[in-house]
């Protein structure tokens, strides 16, 4: 592995920012640090580049143990959530800083610096300064900035949060592809769930100083594995304490009194349309719609439960007071710990009727 994190803690006062943290990430990857606000995340990230030192446990960077090694000399490019660019200077120079530091020769900074720009999209704007440029354009000057001094690893705090919502999701794409074309391992902190889902290979899910769970954004989106995760990822309503009878197609889960059901698991039928009698649909009444753009969130109570769906605006119309069939495809029973994915038995036997 590339980049491996053994049992580190780390606190401050009482707070416990790293309880006992370990995980690998191979090289190459597109790693996301996905998780709520103090959850660990950036004190994690702060660690790998050696702007925090852990209080104990070992960081490795392509095999070799770092822990006593300096932050200039841990082969990292950081680029974080305010750009920190040097406004008094142009954008040419801010890239150059770091080369100059190394004391690179004048030809050798101009042509890495204009090989920089052109990669970044920024050809021409070399004699701009800072407050001459948009934040996506400053995020870019950033990350050329982190590339020049050729880094072994990419570290990025935060680094769409203060760009407004439009240019975000530009600069998630363009930022996976430029990681994809420069092969360089990077990690990325966030608490945006769709630009980590969007953007990452794999996610790393902290909570309290933990690290919840590891894998891939389908998996840990399909199959959470801990209530935190479960709760955390997409838009779930919980039901506490219900019966999973009341529900089609479930079966009770042995000491996990709890469930996560979200939108998209939830298919709603009009009321007029013929039903087979395998069927695992369930009649219930609309008692609120939202609006979303291309869909409707609809929430529909049924049994002492209300159960929120995701209806797509084309398939047919539907208002507040009206009764349809839903059927729950599939959802996530769990206990104080534990997570547990449940796909309706009903539909198992004909898999396109479900969630995948």
């Amino acid at each position: 592995m590339y980049i491996k994190l053994e049992n580190i803690n780390k606190t401050f006062g009482n707070f416990k920012a790293s309880n006992d943290v370990s995980f690998e990430i191979e090289k190459g990857k597109l790693i996301a640090l996905l998780g709520p606000s103090g959850s660990g995340k950036t004190t994690i990230l702060r660690m790998i580049a050696g702007l925090e030192h852990q209080d104990d446990g070992n960081i490795y960077i392509d095999g070799k143990l770092v822990n006593d090694i300096s932050v200039q000399d841990r082969g990292i490019g950081f680029v974080f959530q305010s750009y920190a660019l040097f406004p008094y200077l142009t954008v040419f120079d801010n890239i150059a800083y770091g080369m100059r530091v190394r004391k690179k020769s004048k030809e050798e900074i101009a042509a890495k610096v204009e090989e920089l720009l052109e990669l970044v999209g920024l050809e021409g704007l070399g004699k701009r300064y800072p407050d001459q440029l948009s934040g996506g354009q400053r995020q870019r000057v950033a990350f050329a900035r982190a590339l020049a001094t050729e880094p072994q690893v990419l570290l990025l705090d935060e680094p769409f949060a203060a760009i407004d919502a439009k240019v975000r999701k530009e600069l998630r794409r363009w930022l996976k592809e430029m990681i994809e074309k420069l092969g360089i391992t990077s990690i990325f902190v966030t608490h945006d769930q769709d630009e980590a889902v969007e953007v990452a290979d794999e996610l790393i899910i902290t909570n309290k100083g933990k690290v919840e769970q590891i894998g891939t954004p389908v998996d840990i989106y399909r199959n959470p594995r801990t209530a935190f995760v479960a709760q955390f990822i997409g838009e779930s309503v919980i039901l506490e304490n219900y019966e999973y009878e009341k529900l089609k197609g479930f079966s009770k889960q042995k000491n996990a009194p709890k469930a996560a059901i979200r939108p998209e698991f939830v298919q709603v039928i009009p009321a007029d349309e013929k039903l087979e009698k395998s069927s695992a649909n369930m009649k219930g009444k609309i008692v609120d719609t939202e609006f979303r753009g291309n869909n409707v969130e609809l929430t529909i109570s049924y049994e002492n439960l209300e159960i929120k769906a995701s209806h797509q605006i084309e398939d047919f119309a539907v208002r507040k007071g009206d009764e349809v069939y839903f059927k729950v495809t599939r959802l996530y029973a769990f206990d104080e710990n534990n997570a547990y994915t449940l796909i309706n038995e009903v539909l198992k036997d004909n898999p396109e009727m479900y969630y995948i």
